[in-house]
């Protein structure tokens, strides 16, 4: 009774010992990539962030008193009220420099019907034609009072105009510097609006690199939760002597990005170099070395030893008995064994 036992176990370990498909559950279903010939570049990671290039805390032109801010998240367009302040003595103002231009013209207006009254006076009366020479320099003096009342009027009116705050582009509100009720002077900030369109990544690069991008270059971005491709949009032109580092601005999908993200770069060492490479997925790392399962023409897997060279983003370089159009095994490799049959899931 007791070998029956054992008999019925043992043949229960080698059962579970068996692969996949030799336990009737078919091929194993993987994810297969082309191997390929690439332009790679030994590349280097380095931090960046995601900034919008309209990014504006707006501060009070005058000192008066808050009565009113949009509310944070507001999605505002250009030139929109955002902010506003108490306006009643800046309406005094105006009101008052509207009523000395008014005084100036009738004054000017008067002196110049004066004029010509006199100058027909004049040339047979000598008292006439004196009383005309103090006009004519009474309305110079009016006309030239008339100018700075208008000019006073204009400065009222741009008073006026800057009680309240308006947009300088479309954004979003994000945030209130000060509260309705609050005495401002002037240079302080109330509001702050993000264009959250506009988006770019700022990163610092080492100057070894410098001589390796190019602007409108494409460069991989990336951060733990997506990857994406970057134009570089300008290379500022200068190395920072201490940090032997340079800024480079690269414009990135609004759609993908938001300010303040952390993201990582692979800015090139070294020129570009065509090789034969295998995305990094496609990689099984184990104790005995680094290879790839080559799917054959029957289904079946082959495993491959590589080795590694240029990487740049998700791909890698590749040296190993592989060619341009082998498809190796990208997704599910760790379950596979050399012989197994496969079937692409793609």
């Amino acid at each position: 009774m007791l070998s029956i036992r054992n008999l019925f176990l043992a043949s229960f370990a080698a059962s579970c010992s068996l692969p996949v498909f030799a336990q009737g559950m078919g091929p194993a279903a993987v994810v297969i990539s082309d191997v390929e010939y690439r332009e790679l570049a030994p590349s280097v990671d380095v931090p960046g962030t995601v900034v919008s290039r309209y990014d504006s805390s707006l501060a009070s032109e005058l000192a008066a008193k808050l009565v009113w801010i949009a509310e944070i998240g507001t999605v505002v367009s250009k030139d929109e009220v955002i902010a506003r302040m108490e306006d009643v003595t800046y309406r005094l103002l105006e009101a008052e420099a509207e009523g000395r231009v008014e005084r100036e013209k009738a004054r000017v207006k008067f002196l110049m019907s004066e004029r010509e009254r006199l100058s027909s006076l004049a040339a047979n009366n000598l008292s006439a034609r004196s009383q005309l020479e103090q006009n004519e320099s009474d309305l110079a003096v009016a006309q030239s009072d008339q100018r700075i009342a208008e000019a006073q009027l204009g400065l009222a009116r741009v008073q006026m105009h800057i009680t309240q705050i308006r947009a300088p582009f479309d954004g979003i509100i994000t945030e209130r510097l000060r509260n309705v009720g609050e005495r401002l002077n002037v240079a302080d900030e109330v509001i702050r609006i993000v264009d959250p369109k506009a988006l770019e990544v700022v990163a610092r690069a080492p100057l070894s690199t410098v001589h390796y991008i190019k602007q409108n270059a494409v460069l991989a971005v990336r951060n733990d939760y997506q990857e994406d491709q970057a134009s570089v949009r300008v290379i500022v032109p200068f190395g920072n002597p201490q940090s032997h580092m340079f800024e480079v601005r690269l414009d990135v999908d609004p759609e993908h990005w938001t300010v303040g993200e952390s993201v990582r770069l692979s800015m090139p060492t070294a020129d570009v170099k065509k090789v034969l490479a295998v995305p990094r997925d496609a990689l099984v790392l184990r104790r005995n070395g680094t290879s790839v399962f080559k799917v054959k023409q029957d289904n079946t897997v082959e495993q491959i030893s590589v080795i590694t060279g240029l990487g740049d983003g998700s791909h890698i370089e590749v040296i190993g008995e592989l060619a341009e159009g082998d498809q190796v095994v990208t997704r599910g490799a760790e379950r596979l064994s050399p012989g197994m049959e496969v079937r692409s899931t793609t």
